[in-house]
């Protein structure tokens, strides 16, 4: 968890963080405002994601330890399907608008170092647009994988 706030260590204000010379080039104040809240949103989706599995996992945990005391030896739990089913994708929502908060987070710190997008520096678009097709890739990938244990 301390990996995400790595990146508030600097102040994004100070004019000395960014890597281009051109004046025009350089955020204004609301770009480093955006990078603190995305990264704050990110973290609690994040953490809102984790609490509900974990929850889930508890629930399922003592559904099992209730039945082994019923006399029934078995692996299995009695566990309300439906409720678990909103579980996971409550906690899939969480997780998603995690990844999407980090993304527009990783946005503004490419804008800070590397330049704003309006400016069109080549190298602030050479890492933005990798970040915006693997992410919303991976993004996609994990929606439907969620969507297909969801109706099975």
């Amino acid at each position: 968890m301390n990996g995400v706030f790595v990146g508030l260590a600097w102040n994004p204000t100070d004019q000395n963080n960014s890597l281009t010379d051109d004046p025009n080039c350089i955020p204004g104040r609301s770009v480093a405002e955006d990078l603190i809240a995305f990264h704050v949103y990110s973290f609690s989706s994040f953490l809102f994601s984790s609490l509900i599995a974990l929850g889930l996992k508890q629930a399922i945990r003592i559904a099992k330890s209730s039945d082994a005391h019923d006399g029934h030896e078995s692996m299995f739990a009695r566990v309300n399907k439906t409720a678990l089913r909103v579980g996971i994708m409550v906690s899939a929502v969480g997780s998603v608008c995690g990844c999407g908060f980090l993304l527009m987070a990783l946005v503004n710190v490419v804008q800070i170092k590397l330049g704003t997008l309006a400016c069109g520096s080549f190298y602030s678009y050479g890492a933005i647009v990798p970040l915006l097709i693997f992410v919303p890739t991976a993004l996609l990938i994990y929606v439907c994988l969620v969507l297909y244990a969801f109706t099975r």
